[in-house]
């Protein structure tokens, strides 16, 4: 008899367990007995699939909850720095992690996060491991809250453009930088003629702080290379202009589903940005300030396309 699910008799307070190895798992039970020995649950099917906490709604996107972020485990990992682990969460967004309060690291690896930001002041923090994301855009002033990061893991991701990553130039401290497995990593077009688009030569000249690319070493000769093919910070060449003119424009096609539509996450263009913040500024609510800031840091509630 396999006691993982039953249907106890309004007089009986019990607990239903689920079966965390096979969390499809459907099973049928003849009966159960409880404490009392005269008490006999009939037989009854039960589609562990389906089982939520009570009170919950099933289709609820998991968020970063300050309740979330006081369970997550935080350690000294083995370069004994402090470490906050929140891998596998499925999280969409970075939020509420003032109340994390100082760490080293934070292991954000196999989650959903679209957007790299909305970071606190962390001095502290140093490591950043977002593997295996969806993150298509980063933070034009997230250097200002994050200085100090000299690890950045954005292996598997959706960054699609070599301008997209003109935010990591900001990094003054970043030594490590991981993009394998990106859009943007495939941007390599006339590479063996040193003229057009090149990933890791654009990126070695946007960052020059950072010493090891892809965890391949950066060498002068990248450096010298990188440099002719797109000059200086302020004098580029015509290909360096022409690229970082080329920003990403596409939706972000997201996973979840709204009445058989999918969700997209649309990138505010500047003018937009201006509007919603004199929006905020005239607001006459909390709800309408919340409102207006989930807007401006993730595009318009309300789009939602036909896929």
């Amino acid at each position: 008899m396999n006691p993982a699910c039953f249907s106890p008799s309004p007089n009986t307070t019990c607990q239903v367990t689920t079966c965390l190895f096979a969390p499809n798992l459907t099973t049928t039970i003849h009966h159960v007995q409880l404490s009392r020995p005269d008490h006999v649950v009939p037989s009854q099917s039960c589609d562990l699939s389906t089982y939520r906490t009570p009170g919950t709604n099933p289709t609820a996107i998991m968020r970063l909850t300050t309740e979330l972020l006081s369970q997550a485990p935080s350690f000294l990992n083995p370069i004994n720095d402090r470490e906050l682990d929140l891998r596998g969460h499925k999280i969409p967004a970075i939020e509420n992690l003032g109340v994390a309060g100082p760490q080293d690291a934070i292991d954000f690896t196999d989650n959903d996060i679209q957007q790299l930001g909305n970071f606190p002041l962390s001095e502290r923090l140093s490591t950043l491991l977002l593997a295996r994301n969806r993150i298509s855009m980063i933070q034009p002033t997230l250097a200002n809250s994050i200085p100090n990061l000299t690890t950045l893991i954005l292996t598997a991701n959706n960054m699609a453009e070599l301008a997209d990553l003109e935010p990591l130039g900001k990094f003054k401290r970043l030594t490590h930088l991981s993009l394998l497995e990106n859009p943007v990593a495939r941007k390599d077009v006339g590479a063996q003629e040193d003229k057009g688009p090149n990933y890791r030569l654009w990126t070695i000249w946007k960052c020059p702080s950072v010493r090891f690319l892809d965890y391949q070493k950066v060498k002068d000769a990248d450096r010298k290379k990188a440099k002719e093919l797109f000059g200086t910070e302020t004098e580029p060449t015509d290909l360096a202009s022409k690229i970082m003119g080329i920003k990403s424009t596409t939706f972000d096609i997201g996973e979840s589903t709204v009445g058989g539509k999918k969700e997209y996450a649309v990138r505010l263009t500047e003018d937009e940005k201006r509007i919603i913040e004199e929006k905020i500024r005239s607001a006459k609510s909390f709800s309408e300030i919340a409102s207006l800031e989930r807007q401006l840091r993730e595009g318009p509630s309300g789009d939602v396309m036909e896929e």
